[in-house]
Parts: C-alpha cells; structure tokens; sequence
C-alpha cells in the first residue's frame, strides 16, 4: 500500500496540474464531477502522452481536458506531444490521414457519437479517440476521462456511444436583472453588466462540464422573457458567451417574447399573420445571426401565465410557431414552442388545457418547430403521471421538458436525486402504438419517424461556488444530460458514475452515496404528495406546506384546487365519471386509468376521487397509507443522515458539513410537512391518527401562521 507521504506528493502535484485546491485543504464543490483527483497506482491511469492529430478550438480543448484530466488523476504531468508514441492517447476525426489503414466502424456514430478503444497505429499501440467530427472527438476525450473516474483501467477501455436526441439544452430562467426564476444557487451565472467586455472564467468551466455530459445547448434567458433581451445590446453579449461555448459544441438560443415587434418595432401589432410582424421578426433573426452565426433559435412561451402570443389575435399556437420559424429557417434555425399553456378564461381542468389546445394542431408546424411539453400536465411535481400529449401527437415533434432545479421538491436544500423522476417518465408506456411505445420512443423519434428530436431541462446553475446549491443537487444537473444522451440510461448507474467521479470510486463511498440517492426523491413525494396528490404547496413561492389554500383569484392558483378534500373523500376525479381526462391518453391505457383499481396507486388521487376509506392493494384504508407514506418519507431522510454521518471519514470537510447541515433542515422541514398534513387533513376527515402514530407537534392555527415572504427563487 502507498505510504502516507507518497499519498499527499500525489495529491499535492495533481493540485498543481490541475489549479485546484486539494482536500488536504477544502473543497467548495466548484470542481464537480470532474474534480481528476489522484487515483491508486493500482488503477492503471498512467499514459504516455496525448497526441492531436489537427488542429481545430474543439480538438484543442479536447486534449487541454486529456492532459488536465489525467495529469490530475495520474499525479504526473502527461505531455501533449506532435508524434504518436506507444502507450499514447491519440485524438483524431475519423478523416484524418494518419486513419485511413485503420477502417473503423464510425459509420453509425453520426455528428456527435464517439469510438474510444486501444488500436495498432504505425506499428504502436496506442488508445484511439475518434469521431466524424471534433465535437465527437471531444465527447469521446470525456468519455475516456469518466472511465478512469470511475475506477476502470485505461488499459481496458473500449467505448462506443451515439447521442439517441438532437438537442440537448439547458433552459436558464435567468432575468437580465441577474436573478433567476426558481433558481437557489444564487444570482445568475451569466453578469449581463460586463458582458461582453469581461468574459468569466466560469463561463469556460460551464461549458466544460456541459460537454461532459452531452449537453449542446444553453438557452440563455427566462421563457418569461424581456423584449430587451433582443436588442443589439443584448444580443452582443449572447454572442460572447456563443464564442466562449463553440469550442465546446454549445449553440446558445434565445427565449422570445412574443409582443417584441410592438415594444422594440414600434408596430401596432404582434399579430403572426401580420406581414408586417413576420417582416420584422425576419429582419431580427438576420441581426442575430450576423452576431452569432450558429445561433440555435428561439424559445417561446406564449398565451400562458400572462405572457403574449398568438391567441391575442385569434390565432393558434401552429400559426405563431410557423411565423418564427419562417425567420429563422434560412439559418437552418429551430423554433421550441413550449405547450404549458393554461389560462384564466378557460374553466377547463388545468391538467387538460394543454391537450385541449395542442392535440388539434398535430401536424401542422413547420418542419423546423419542435413542441417542448413538460413530462407531466400541471408543473414539476414531486410526482406526476406523464403528459398526455406523448403518444398523442406522431406528426408532430415533441420535446421532453424536465425541471433540474427542484422549484417543487425542496429546492436547494432538500437531497432529491431527480434520476428515478426522469427514468419512470421515460420509461412509462403511451401504450399509443401498442406495448413499448414508451415516452423516450416518442422524445428521439423513434416511435414517429422524426429525425428533429430533444430534451430541455430548466437548469439549477447560478452563481454559488458550487453552482447548484449543494453537492447533491449536482447530480441533478449531471443526471439530466445523461438521459438527454441516452433516454434509456438507467438512474441507478448514472448515480454511481457521479458518485464515483464526484467523490471518489471507493465501493465505501460509491455504495452508501447511492443508497441514499436512490430513495431520496420517493422520500419527498412521501412527505409531500403522497398516493397521486399535487400542488399542495404554498402560493407564489412553493415553499412549504399550503394544502389549506383556498381563497385566492383564480382556482387554479389554490392548492386546494388539486385535492378537493371533504369529510367523506379526496382527490380529483379525472376518470369518466369526472372530466374525463383520462380520455386523452391511448385508448388501451385510458381504460386502465378510468378504473382506481386499476390506476397505478402511485398517481391515486391525481386520477380518482376516491373516500378516506377506500381500500389500497395492501388492505389499508387511503387514510392510513397516506399517514404511513408520510411517516415513511420522514424515516428516510433520517436514514440518509444517519448513512451520511458514517462517511465523514471519506469526505473532504467543507462538502460533508454542507451536505450535513441540509439534511438536518431537510429532516425538520419533512417532519413539518408531514404534521402540517396531517392536522390539515384531520380538521377535514375528522379521522384518528392510526394507533401508535405521533400527532403533529402544533395545531393548524400554527402551521397556517407561517409565513415567508422572501423564501428564495420567487423574483
């Protein structure tokens, strides 16, 4: 075994390689899963050198993250060198000459899939890092760095990947104002202020930990969008951040407010079929493009939450979509048109507006639109069935939309590993073309034919040294870009690549970090919306229990709204016997749905109204599985304190604290949840606590009584 001072020289010179601090020292988290700390002789990560074969940004970068990665993880300096030699790294689009002998099978990888294994090359052995092109190249260099990560031996390498959906992207909800809408990491990454002057370092390191994970678009500003955000002032700085993002395969987009030809055109109309209108929105892509060559396009939310769009002027979403997509299509651009859309007039049950207004219009978008519906039909619940709108629409594209940071879930300091959240989305049947038409055959294309296909995701990124809030919430961010790359990834292996990467590839650390991630978002739907319920939280800020409210303008502003409780029964009856919008989901699943004993338990209440004492498949009566889910969701999080504490040892100072002192608020602020709920629905049900279960430590008066009227990410 290595002795402690060969230890702390390994250490210390991997510090030095890399510019980073070491845990000798502290950590902030700033580093996150590509920290390239020194790993056991015994792993294999030595290599002779890294060789570029040409000379492009992307496949500079590639080797810079080559030599920096393994430098650090080896704890010696690894030479970029012109010339092969035996024992190299060599990096190389699949056209190079120096390839031609070899005959790779890189037909199938595309534009952005990569092939990493040990090849002869002029008579030496070496580790080939090939693609069609350098953004393939660059994956692949990531690729390789997050085998050794983990643990593997270089030697031993042989990977092959292909991304299943086009777009990847990152969605900032960040104002120009330099806060971020349901954002808890702080102010916003980007400082619009000295931009594009000043370009900031983190910008690059965004970047780099993006193209780890695949991601290949940053779509800038908030979907609630400030028309200034298209002004040359503006749009100079985007192109700033396009040129430190390029190297990286990121294209940026902008989100577009749909009103901007009246408040920057100084036109009387936004209308879309307005020629006017389109005229000008054409004139704006040009000026984008002239800034920013590769521009990505546009983001819209229209007709929803108060923001403009084309039902303003009696037209549908089809027809404002188009009209955008129009101007950017000489760009080779692309139009995402958000289908989150429910609004005041309409009494409709919110969980149906958007099918109601977006299932008429399948296929007829423009080629060069993309739809992003959200993965379940009300907003990022801890828990919801998936939207009805996959499976429902094959003419028309869809885009996944999930939400990184957890607006619904405890924001930044509850641990709620979102991987099972994406997984049992993407994994759940449509039923709409027979058995396995599954949510992730719709997102890359498969179940339809469609080759523009894509996956968004609302990031958690902010200004906070460790970028997401804490430690844990990183592997939100880590985990959305391996779903995007691949819808079939499996949340437990991604977990235990980011535990690896991000701690260390011990099975010591690796196997309780897991442990604890697994379980750690079913944690939250139990103390929160246990058996299908939603939206529950309080208004405005969505921190904190708010079950109780039911006065405020509209109803669907209400939490009350979305369970409906009474002394006899609970929960919304979406079924036939109700508004029927079960309906909009296939036939063969929708006749499942219609029945409670054939729902999913999981999604009870959001489907059924059912009474206090319907019988659950485990003979308990609704009430008391919903106390015992409670109950269940607070011995969690007390667990994963408990396996926490145990790895002090193994974690660096600064991130175990951290990570400590969340979980104490998360254990307290779960246990208020659970009692809140529970006086709450006793004040309703007029029903005993089951034997043996603690009452809530307060009356409800108490828990009505709290406020927090500047609870984070609420601008």
């Amino acid at each position: 075994m290595m002795d402690m001072r060969n230890l702390v020289k390994r250490t210390i010179v991997a510090a030095l390689l890399a510019g980073v601090a070491t845990p000798a020292f502290a950590e902030d988290g700033y580093d996150l899963w590509l920290r390239y700390r020194p790993l056991a002789a015994a792993q294999g990560t030595d290599t002779a050198a890294i060789t570029v074969l040409g000379d492009t940004p992307t496949l500079r970068v590639a080797g810079a993250e080559l030599t920096r990665g393994l430098s650090g993880l080896s704890a010696h300096p690894v030479p970029l060198v012109a010339d092969a030699r035996a024992g190299a790294i060599v990096l190389a689009v699949s056209s190079a000459p120096q390839l031609a002998a070899l005959r790779l099978p890189t037909e199938a990888l595309g534009q952005e899939g990569y092939l990493v294994r040990a090849v002869d090359l002029d008579g030496r052995r070496v580790t080939l890092v090939t693609a069609n092109t350098d953004r393939g190249v660059l994956y692949g260099a990531f690729a390789l760095l997050r085998w050794v990560q983990t643990g593997h031996p270089l030697a031993e390498v042989d990977l092959s990947s292909t991304p299943h959906v086009a777009l990847r992207v990152l969605d900032h909800w960040d104002n120009l104002d330099g806060t971020v809408e349901r954002g808890y990491s702080g102010q916003s990454l980007w400082d619009w202020w000295t931009l594009p002057d000043y370009r900031d370092p983190r910008y690059t390191d965004y970047a780099r930990a993006n193209a780890s994970i695949g991601i290949n678009g940053s779509v800038l500003n908030n979907v609630n969008a400030k028309a200034e955000s298209l002004t040359p002032f503006y749009i100079a700085k985007a192109a700033a951040l396009a040129d430190i993002f390029r190297p990286y395969g990121i294209k940026v987009y902008l989100s577009a407010r749909f009103s901007a030809p009246i408040e920057l055109g100084g036109l009387k109309t936004a209308d879309p079929l307005d020629p006017q209108v389109a005229a000008w929105w054409r004139a704006k892509a040009d000026e984008i493009y002239r800034a920013i060559p590769d521009f990505g396009g546009f983001l819209v939310k229209a007709n929803s939450e108060g923001q403009p769009g084309p039902q303003d002027y009696h037209r549908t979403h089809a027809d404002g979509a188009n009209m955008l997509a129009a101007a950017v299509a000489p760009h080779h651009g692309i139009v995402m048109w958000r289908a989150f859309v429910y609004a005041q007039e309409n009494a409709e049950d919110r969980a149906k507006q958007a099918y109601d207004d977006f299932h008429p219009l399948d296929g007829k978008f423009a080629s060069n639109v993309i739809v992003q519906v959200k993965n379940g039909a009300i907003d990022f619940q801890p828990r919801e069935p998936f939207h009805p709108l996959f499976g429902a629409m094959p003419k028309t594209p869809l885009m996944m939309e999930f939400q990184i940071t957890k607006e619904y879930l405890g924001q930044a300091t509850h641990l709620a590993y979102l991987g099972p959240m994406f997984e049992e989305t993407l994994r759940s049947d449509t039923l709409a073309h027979g058995k396995g038409s599954t949510v992730a055959r719709v997102v890359d294309g498969t179940l339809d034919r469609h080759a523009l296909t894509g996956m968004a995701g609302v990031a958690n990124i902010g200004r906070d040294r460790d970028w997401s809030g804490s430690t844990f919430n990183q592997a939100n961010w880590f985990a959305f870009g391996r779903f995007a790359w691949n819808p079939d990834d499996s949340a437990d292996a991604i977990a235990r690549d980011w535990a690896a990467m991000t701690f260390e590839p011990a099975p010591a650390v690796v196997g309780p970090v897991v442990k604890m991630m697994a379980g750690s978002r079913e944690a939250v739907v139990d103390y929160m919306t246990p058996l299908g319920l939603a939206h529950v939280m309080a208004t405005g800020h969505h921190y904190g229990p708010g079950l109780w409210i039911s006065d405020l303008k509209r109803p669907e502003w209400n939490p009350y709204y979305y369970h409906r409780a009474t002394r006899d029964a609970v929960g919304v009856e979406r079924g036939p016997k109700g508004n029927a919008a079960t309906a909009q989901y296939a036939p063969a699943l929708a006749r499942l749905l219609a029945d409670p004993k054939t729902t999913p338990e999981r999604d009870l209440l959001w489907f059924h109204r059912v009474p206090w004492t319907y019988r659950l498949k485990s003979g308990e009566t609704v009430w008391q599985g919903m106390v015992g889910d409670y109950d269940r969701g607070v011995g969690y999080v007390a667990g994963m304190r408990a396996d926490w504490a145990a790895l002090r040892p193994r974690i660096d100072a600064e991130r175990f604290a951290k990570t400590e002192s969340f979980l104490g608020v998360q254990q307290r602020e779960a246990q208020w949840w659970r009692d809140a709920s529970l006086s709450y629905w006793m004040s309703v049900n007029a029903l005993p606590l089951p034997a043996g279960v603690r009452a809530p430590a307060h009356d409800l008066a108490w828990y009505k009584a709290q406020r927090f009227p500047y609870a984070p990410g609420n601008p």
